[in-house]
This record gives C-alpha cells, structure tokens and sequence, in this order.
C-alpha cells in the first residue's frame, strides 16, 4: 500500500473525516450569525474525534473484518490520536460557557452508553446502539444538538422559530447521509437493531430518505428571512444527499459511505462560503 493511501485511509478511518464534517456544520451555524470565532467549531472537532474512536476503540469485537484489520494496525496511532483530542476538549472545555457545558451533558451520556452496557432489567444489559429503531435518531439529534444548540447557547443567541427550524433541518440531514450506513450494514447488523433497511428494505428507506429530504428543503421557506442564495444551497444539499442516498447498495465501496457522503457537511460549507 503506498504512503498516500496509508495516509489518506489514517484521515477517514480514524474519523478525522467525521470530526471535519461536524467541525463543518458548526461553521454553518456560527456564519449564519457572521459570528467567526472557532472555539465551539474546534471543541466540536476533538469531541467528535475522541468519541467516535472512543467508541471504535471499546466495541473493536463487532466492526467488519476490513475495519478491524486497520485499527488493529493503527491502533498506538488511533489511542494517541485519541488522547491528544481528549486534552484538546478539557482544554477547550474551561472556555466554554457554562450553559453550553450543561446543555452537552446529555449528549455525553448517549455517547458514553452507545457503547457502554447500562441495565434495563436485573438479568440483563444494553447500550444504546442495541436498542430497536433507535441508533439512526440518535446519532441525528445528537449531531443536531451539538452543532445547533451548542453554538448558539454559548453565544448567547436566542432560540426563536428561525433556530428551531435549523435544529429540524439539521436534525432531517443527519438522519438522511446516516442512511447509506444502514443500507451497507443491513446484513452485518445485528436483526435486534432493526435499522430502517432491515425493517422496511432497502428501497423503502431510500424513499423514506426522500422524504426526510423534501421535508428539510421544504422547511426552507418556512424560515424568515428566507434568501435566495440559502435556498439554492440547500437545494444542491439536498440533491447531492439524494444522488448519494439513490446510489447506496449494502456491498458498496469502503470509501463510498465514509468518504463521500460524509463529505457532504464538508461541501455545505464550502458552498455556503462561496454564496
């Protein structure tokens, strides 16, 4: 394998990408308010690096094959990796304000017991990744309330119907790219998991996925200001989200979900940049 690869593999495998693409819809957020500083933004990037590698790390025994191949081949990397962005969110953390720290608290727990066993019953213990229906909206909101909410009660912006309407888009677009995941999954998932495609199939969640999406661009003109500059973004968004959702198979390319579609936080930037 050239150094190149080994390299750009180290950046998606390692989640680095996935930190990028939250770091990503902070900007957003925080620019719609031409606010420019990158404390939340960069808080949000090593706190997406440290859990999600925290969570990689802890439920290494149930990742596929190719995947346990390549942390167990990076796994001092991926550790040190992992600390470094720890230090980073302690650090970064003391200059939060306080309001954003409580309201994080939540999202924590879901990340610590996504992987963590907690008991419901006596006899028996789960996580939150385990139980029914529940894995894809919770990685939704959580995504929604760490670059939606987070952002704003630090900068002490007022959630009105214009922020709520941001937190739904939010939350339907992370719902929509977490969607190529599930369909490349659906048989190396667990059936207890009853993820969208092993519930209704393949197809049936593709449509489920235009949905969500008609409804995130829809929301659009509900907002007030409504430009047109941010209509035309959203509208590639949602045509970009939707090429890649039609596109999924379950035996898809490792970069395709990984990459690609998780690029697409990365593009809304840049096009929000642009515009």
């Amino acid at each position: 394998m050239s150094f190149v690869k080994r390299i750009f593999n180290f950046y998606i495998f390692s989640n680095i990408h996935v930190a990028l693409a939250t770091f990503s819809l902070v900007k957003i957020t925080l620019l719609t308010y031409e606010i420019k500083d990158n404390l939340v933004p960069f808080f949000v990037f090593f706190s997406t690096l440290a859990s999600y590698n925290f969570i990689r790390l802890y439920k290494l025994d149930i990742i596929q094959d190719w995947f346990f191949q390549f942390v167990k081949a990076n796994k001092k990397s991926i550790l040190g990796l992992t600390l470094f962005s720890v230090l980073f969110v302690v650090y970064l953390g003391f200059l939060l304000h306080l309001r954003a720290l409580a309201a994080l608290i939540p999202f924590g727990v879901f990340t610590l017991f996504y992987a963590i066993p907690f008991s419901i019953k006596k006899e028996s213990s789960t996580t939150f990744r385990s139980l029914a229906f529940l894995k894809l909206f919770l990685i939704a909101i959580s995504w929604a309330g760490v670059t939606v909410l987070i952002p704003l009660l630090h900068y002490n912006i007022a959630i009105q119907q214009y922020e709520i309407l941001v937190f739904i888009q939010r939350f339907l677009f992370v719902l929509v790219i977490t969607l190529p995941f599930d369909i490349r999954d659906a048989n190396y998932d667990s059936d207890t998991l009853k993820t969208l495609p092993q519930v209704f199939g393949i197809q049936q969640t593709k449509r489920i996925g235009l949905f969500f999406l008609m409804l995130f661009l829809g929301i659009e003109l509900f907002k007030n200001p409504l430009t047109s500059n941010q209509f035309q973004i959203h509208l590639i968004i949602t045509l970009l989200s939707l090429f890649f959702l039609f596109r999924a198979r379950e035996n898809q390319n490792n970069y395709y979900s990984a990459f690609f579609v998780e690029s697409l936080p990365i593009v809304w930037l840049l096009a929000f940049i642009w515009y």
